[in-house]
């Protein structure tokens, strides 16, 4: 029974191992019986395992030949049974490895590092994203899952592609889901924006259902849907139908807001919008003085969080307390 399971286990590998340990056998075997067929010639095992593959691989350096009717026959049997092996196996490394390249580029291979981010959907806003986290160092590894793909369309080495449908269970841990640091939901730009939101929402709940604790950042385009995207899991919603309008908005009121804006996304780069926690010396200080604390670490204070009420800009005399995020610009 054991050795029935340690065949069965044998014909579960894959095929180029099999051959490989076949050859390897089949070397030793033929390395071995040609020291005891030619003593003489083949003085060591060794010996006669270095003349098997010589002569396996059809190199036949000839430092060593049989010189014997027996040895011949052992040779020409090595010949007409090795050479095939040993050309199957490099055939079949080959197939395997064009297989892998393959499934790689179809978005067919499982992802198995941590830590990456996985970006749902394949459109601009996705593009634009990659491109911005590429441009860090190290670039942040990143994870496509797109259900309409053939194939990820950017050059990056950082982006692995998953093609599949996002609220699967199975194409979330081929993406490694339960092992990623953030999750980028993009609205499906194919349907219409209450369809769209439903999707991301789905998607959402199936993500949170595998690993509650990742990071969810979720674009919604409806206002209806934005708080069932908070019931859903969401640790971020963004509105870009909202920042779209408001931008447009102020456009109207005041010409040329959309390129100040526009170049001023630009100027930020190679630096980082972010949160920071006020702690230490800064909690009972102004805006004023907490600005002038953090410009001496080259970072502009924007605006304070206080839980879910933002203040951007506020008076010089605002107090920054305990609890309080730093809006900010880092270099």
């Amino acid at each position: 029974m054991k050795n029935w399971d340690v065949f069965i286990s044998y014909l579960r590998l894959p095929v180029f191992m099999r051959l490989l340990i076949i050859g390897t056998i089949m070397i030793v075997i033929f390395g071995t019986l040609i020291h005891f067929v030619e003593p003489a010639t083949f003085r060591h095992v060794f010996d006669g395992i270095w003349w098997a593959i010589v002569t396996a691989a059809t190199i036949g350096y000839g430092d060593m030949v049989p010189k014997t009717v027996a040895g011949k026959i052992v040779a020409i049997s090595l010949i007409l049974l090795g050479t095939g092996v040993i050309t199957t196996y490099f055939a079949s490394l080959s197939a395997a490895a064009v297989a892998k390249e393959s499934a790689l580029s179809n978005g067919q291979l499982r992802y198995m590092q941590k830590g990456h981010i996985i970006i749902v959907g394949w459109n601009e806003r996705a593009r634009e994203v990659i491109a911005k986290l590429s441009e860090y160092t190290p670039p942040v590894r990143c994870v496509i899952i797109d259900a309409t793909l053939n194939e990820l369309p950017v050059p990056f080495k950082n982006v692995h592609f998953i093609k599949g449908n996002p609220s699967y269970d199975d194409v979330l841990h081929k993406a490694n889901a339960t092992e990623a640091q953030m999750i980028l939901i993009t609205a499906n730009q194919h349907k219409s924006e209450a369809d769209a939101d439903k999707d991301s929402i789905l998607t959402l709940l199936a993500v949170k259902g595998i690993h509650p604790s990742i990071y969810a950042i979720v674009e919604i385009l409806t206002e209806q849907n934005v708080n069932n995207a908070k019931r859903a899991g969401a640790d971020e919603v963004i509105q870009t139908n909202l920042l779209a309008s408001f931008t447009m908005a102020n456009s109207l009121q005041s010409p040329g807001v959309s390129k100040a804006i526009i170049e001023l996304l630009h100027q930020l780069h190679g630096k980082k919008l972010q949160l920071i926690a006020a702690e230490g010396p800064l909690i009972g200080k102004t805006f004023l003085e907490s600005s002038e604390m953090l410009l001496d670490k080259r970072m502009i204070l924007i605006g304070v969080m206080r839980e879910e009420e933002g203040y951007i800009n506020p008076s010089p005399h605002f107090l920054i307390e305990k609890g309080d995020r730093l809006f900010v610009i880092t270099p």
